[in-house]
């Protein structure tokens, strides 16, 4: 089968077709979770406690995987299996003495014979895969080793893309969520509100929660955007923190000038490069005392879980000693900032440097 789009998926899901495999993917993360809750939704019912198996993907055993999938379903019509972030380039958090493509083909094996009465979720929710951009086509071709997985599925079942939306789609899903919660917006103000977040929609839905907590039952107008919104980069400081922990000055650099085009918000640089910083701290504090990210999230309040998860999967290449040191490196710097009159990119591309200069 070619790949599907969500609404196609959606509209068999009424119609109670459901597939025996899903891969689903994409950039719009919330959407990726939003159609895993409705497949497995269709498949189950209310009866998630017993009919549904939840798995990480990095600790995923294929002979525990292999016995679930021929297991008779319980109180339901299907039993229904979800495998959170299996990542075919590194399929386990150790991979000492192990190689990818043994795991992977071990899977594949598995899933090539998935009986009538399970349903097999993969979604990935924590980690970019790497693909192109078919321009005839307007999906995006798989590129890395996680295409053999996603193939399989397209034959078997249904590999599911979630893309970033359209500025004029954004726009409308933004009115209607603004009109849901009592205020008012325009179409026009929606879709520079979808411009300043750069249709992240995880950004967008803080933003309009923040906005109409402001004005009430009032209007969302230009001014109140300007005032309260802060007009995102295309480069995110999770990249940055990314860059530093994997030694890469380029993509380091590249980033920091990116963030730094904002004038008026290099304040804000700062604290969002440290607050990175202490995502991954508690992440590698969390894996040595044997918690998940569960666990951390609840236990910190986070509210969106692609916070935890990149926290968990870049902090897998900083060790204890050397977060403490970046973090100590960007207290001076807030200290520099606030008591100097150095200049603001100077002293940032300093810290950037110091923290590039650490070692594990």
């Amino acid at each position: 089968m070619p790949q599907k789009d969500p609404k196609t998926v959606k509209s068999e899901l009424k119609k109670g077709e459901l597939q025996n495999l899903y891969y689903i993917f994409g950039k719009n993360i919330p959407d990726v979770e939003k159609l895993t809750k409705q497949i497995i939704r269709a498949a189950v019912g209310d009866n998630e406690e017993f009919a549904l198996n939840k798995l990480e993907g990095r600790y995923l055993d294929t002979s525990e995987l292999y016995d679930m999938i021929q297991m008779m379903p319980m109180m339901s019509e299907y039993n229904c299996i979800l495998i959170n972030d299996y990542n075919c380039e590194k399929p386990r958090e150790n991979m000492a003495g192990l190689r990818a493509e043994d795991l992977n083909k071990k899977l594949i094996d598995v899933l090539k014979d998935i009986p009538h009465q399970t349903i097999v979720i993969f979604n990935v929710t924590g980690f970019e895969i790497n693909a192109k951009t078919d321009f005839k086509t307007g999906k995006s071709i798989i590129k890395d080793k996680n295409k053999k997985l996603a193939d399989l599925a397209a034959k078997i079942g249904a590999l599911v893309e979630c893309p970033i939306k359209t500025e004029n789609e954004l726009a409308k899903e933004i009115a209607a969520s603004v009109s849901a919660r009592g205020a008012l917006i325009s179409l026009d103000r929606a879709r520079e509100l979808a411009e300043m977040c750069q249709s992240d929609t995880l950004t967008i839905r803080n933003e309009i929660d923040k906005l109409c907590a402001y004005v009430g039952s009032g209007e969302i107008t230009a001014d109140t955007l300007h005032n309260l919104v802060h007009r995102q980069s295309d480069v995110t400081f999770f990249k940055l923190a990314d860059a530093v922990a994997a030694f890469n000055k380029k993509s380091a650099f590249e980033a920091l000038d990116e963030l730094m085009q904002d004038k008026d918000n290099r304040g804000a640089v700062l604290a969002n490069i440290t607050g990175s910083f202490i995502d991954m701290y508690r992440a590698v504090c969390a894996r040595r005392c044997g918690k998940q990210i569960q666990d951390v999230k609840e236990n910190f309040a986070y509210v969106w879980d692609f916070k935890v998860k990149n926290a968990f999967r870049d902090s897998s290449r900083m060790s204890v000693r050397r977060l403490r040191e970046c973090i100590s490196i960007l207290r001076d710097t807030n200290i520099a900032l606030n008591s100097g009159g150095g200049d603001e990119k100077t002293i940032l591309e300093q810290t950037v440097t110091k923290m590039l200069m650490t070692k594990n």
